[in-house]
């Protein structure tokens, strides 16, 4: 059965939604939505000074572990 297609802003809302449960991460973290072969992943872009923010590297580690798991739910309709 092949899985549902989310768009790439669903999928980030979804990601930031999880993220606020779980994490206290720092304002200005940008995520996009990187496609690899079928499938995809998160990635988190930030400026120096959000970076250097206390929170920041265990949000990307959570956001990682997030797309992990809605990657093996949901294909990117990108």
């Amino acid at each position: 059965m092949a899985k549902p297609a989310k768009t790439e802003a669903e999928l980030i809302a979804m990601a930031r939604a999880e993220l606020k449960v779980h994490a206290d991460c720092p304002d200005g973290i940008v995520i996009s939505v990187l496609r690899d072969g079928d499938s995809w992943e998160f990635r988190a872009s930030a400026d120096a000074a959000t970076v250097a923010k206390p929170g920041y590297p265990e949000c990307v580690a959570m956001m990682v572990q997030i797309g992990d798991h809605l990657s093996k739910q949901y294909n990117f309709e990108g």
